[in-house]
């Protein structure tokens, strides 16, 4: 059931309009999220400048951005946002499906590096609630992370904080192509769209 619906894009003024047909064009499908979230425009510009701030390239390897999305979004058990990132790390940036599809094991799956893992467990310990993030993450992050780097980790797994609840509480309706990598994807992580599910035509 739709908590709240997402507004038509004709419903939108037009330079929230070619903001999200710039989403469009990145991701192919304008996010249910962001038309829900237009309601309040001031809080629609505002979390889109945070994602083009945590996003932007940087110290931080734009595939393992996604990955640590994809981590922390499951471990809060927000599948439409596990759903997204997921979808977004193949699309966007070429993370392979065997990758993804390996994502619930990577700390002992060979495709992932010992740094890789030092970010994903630490956006695993930081999704759940309480939050389970410890120094011992930290000091396994600093291994292989400069302190900009490891603020760009935590950067994202925030954003995601902040995602996953706006998401999973409204319920939010996954679009076609996120869907369909969901179940093409990450099922064998016990993936299912649950509440997610569009509603039936």
């Amino acid at each position: 059931m739709i908590r709240i619906a997402p507004l038509a894009l004709d419903q939108l003024p037009e330079p929230t309009r070619q903001s999200l047909r710039y989403a469009e064009q990145l991701m192919g499908f304008i996010p249910n999220d962001a038309l829900i979230m237009a309601r309040w425009p001031e809080l629609l510009a505002a979390i889109q400048r945070v994602v083009e701030v945590v996003y932007k390239p940087a110290a931080l390897d734009p595939g393992l951005k996604r990955l640590i999305a994809t981590v922390v979004s499951g471990a809060s058990g927000c599948r439409y946002c596990q759903a997204h990132t997921a979808h977004g790390a193949n699309r966007m940036v070429g993370v392979d499906h065997e990758k993804l599809e390996a994502l619930s094991e990577f700390a002992t799956s060979p495709l992932f590096s010992a740094a890789e893992r030092a970010a994903l467990n630490l956006a695993l310990a930081a999704g759940q609630s309480p939050n389970a993030a410890t120094d011992t993450h930290f000091a396994q992050l600093r291994q292989h992370f400069t302190e900009p780097a490891i603020l760009e980790i935590v950067g994202m797994i925030a954003l995601f904080g902040f995602l996953n609840r706006w998401n999973d509480t409204l319920a939010t309706p996954l679009e076609a192509a996120p869907l369909a990598f969901g179940r093409d994807h990450l099922q064998t992580q016990g993936w299912q769209p649950g509440k997610h599910a569009p509603a039936a035509p």
